[in-house]
This record gives C-alpha cells, sequence and structure tokens, in this order.
C-alpha cells in the first residue's frame, strides 16, 4: 500500500517558520491540501518529495525516512506534477518528454515507451507523440507533464494546482486521470486553490493556515465549517455558498447533488 507518514514536522527558511508541527498519515484517499498563499502548502509537499529536509520531526514515505533516502530513490516511489509546465517540459517530442522520467528511474527502453503510451492515451494526447510540447496549447502541456509522472510508476503522485488553463473539457479529463489513477491503487494528493474542483474531485481535504493543519476531514465536513475556512481565508464552493445563503441547513458539494436533492423534496 502506498503510505506517507509525517509526524511533527517543523520547517523554515532562515529564521522563518514556515511548517509548525505538522502531524498527519496518508493512505490511497485522494487528498487535496487547500490554504491561502503562504500558508505552508508547496514547502509540505516539496518536504515530501525530498527536495527539502525536515528542520524537525519525520517523513517516512512507504517506509523511507526521506531524512536518509536520496531525491532519485524517492523519484521511484513518488512523483510531482509542477504548477507551471514550462517549468517541467525539456524536450523536443513529446514522447521524449514522456519517456524521460521512466529511463531516469531504471526502466527499459520498452517498458518506458510502453508506460509513456499508456499515460499519452489516458491523458488524450496519444495522437501527438511527435509534437514540439510547445507546439501545443498550456492545457495541452499540462496534461503532457502529468503523463510524464504516470509513466513512471509511481505509488504516489502530487498535482500542483492540476487545473490551471483548463476549460470545462479539460478539468472533466484531470478528474477522470484522477480516478482512474485511484483505481490503481495510487495515492493522488493535489494543493490547488479551485474549490469547487475540490469538492467534485477529492475525498479527503486538509486545511493549512501559517504553518499549521486547522482542518482535516471529507470535504463536506471541511466545507461545512465556514466559519473556520473564511478564518483561513478561503470560501466554500460556489454551490455550497449558494444553498447556504438561500437558508438550506445541508451542505452541498455539487449541483448535480443539490438538483437531486430537490428531486426527492419534490417527490415526497
Amino acid at each position: 500500500m502506498n503510505k506517507i507518514e509525517v509526524t511533527g514536522l517543523h520547517f523554515s527558511y532562515g529564521a522563518e517558520a514556515v511548517l509548525r508541527g505538522i502531524t498527519l498519515s496518508f493512505d490511497t484517499t485522494p487528498t487535496a491540501i487547500i490554504g491561502q498563499n503562504g500558508a505552508g502548502k508547496t514547502t509540505f509537499v516539496k518536504l515530501l518529495k525530498g527536495l527539502l529536509k525536515p528542520g524537525a520531526g519525520s517523513v517516512v514515505i512507504n517506509g523511507s525516512d526521506t531524512r536518509e533516502t536520496t531525491v532519485a530513490q524517492l523519484a521511484r516511489q513518488i512523483g510531482l506534477v509542477f504548477q507551471n509546465p514550462n517549468d517541467q517540459i525539456f524536450k523536443n517530442t513529446v514522447i521524449d518528454e514522456v519517456m524521460f522520467g521512466p529511463l531516469n528511474i531504471g526502466q527499459s527502453a520498452a517498458d518506458a515507451r510502453r508506460n509513456s503510451l499508456q499515460a499519452l492515451e489516458m491523458v488524450g494526447l496519444s495522437g501527438n507523440l511527435t509534437a514540439h510540447p510547445y507546439d501545443l496549447s498550456l492545457s495541452e502541456r499540462k496534461l503532457v507533464s502529468i503523463a510524464a509522472v504516470v509513466a513512471m510508476q509511481n505509488g504516489i503522485i502530487i498535482l500542483d494546482e492540476p487545473t490551471i488553463a483548463q476549460d470545462y473539457a479539460g478539468k472533466e479529463r484531470i478528474r477522470r486521470i484522477i480516478r482512474d489513477l485511484r483505481a490503481q491503487g495510487r495515492l493522488i494528493i493535489t494543493i490547488i486553490h479551485d474549490m469547487d474542483f475540490v469538492a467534485e474531485t477529492f475525498e479527503r481535504v486538509i486545511v493549512f493556515q501559517d504553518g499549521k493543519v486547522i482542518l482535516d476531514g471529507d470535504a463536506r465536513t471541511v466545507f461545512g465549517a465556514t466559519d473556520l475556512l473564511y478564518r483561513a481565508k478561503l470560501e466554500p464552493p460556489h454551490v455550497t455558498q449558494l444553498c447556504k445563503r438561500l437558508g438550506y441547513r445541508e451542505t452541498f458539494l455539487t449541483v448535480e447533488e443539490f438538483i437531486a436533492y430537490q428531486q426527492r423534496e419534490v417527490k415526497k
């Protein structure tokens, strides 16, 4: 099983404390980490990836303490899709870009190509193998960067703002990708500001504020805790806000959920 254990985690940039005593565990439940800029989210996922080392406490990835494990070793277990695909993509063709990670962690050329083709099929870009990534749109480049990490066959994948530059169809595709990866037993974690996408896609939501966890639970519980959300300068999903203003006591996460509720009420 893919698992992360974080215990008493502290981290500082010089004299500036960024994370203050974070203790969390992750299994295969799709999890969104939300919070205002500066809350510590990006630093936290860099610590998970091994790009930073704890100042105190520990991060253990599938039994491996990140302080005792190299970034290269962790790359076989945990992958990070950057917020901006332009910071990740550097090869001249889509297939070469997607194969780079698998080859770099020791997959054979045949395995790397097979896994890359499967990943490109998953993200809907199997017809663009020889295209230059920078001839694609920004939303397509984001999908290339997702495929490049998926092809590495990591058990844990972190998505940094996956819905950036995506229209409705693109968001739906990314939602299906997340569900497919979850069905494969992979742990998907995202840091994100798109509350509607979180409510529609992720089962667990963790709220960071000033380097601490102030909320951690299922999406309905977290988005129902409006006082704490507003304290963290966050807003619930749009449909959740609308229904509260209309006087409903229930916490609705999606438009479809609200419509289904109304239909049941009409039949009573």
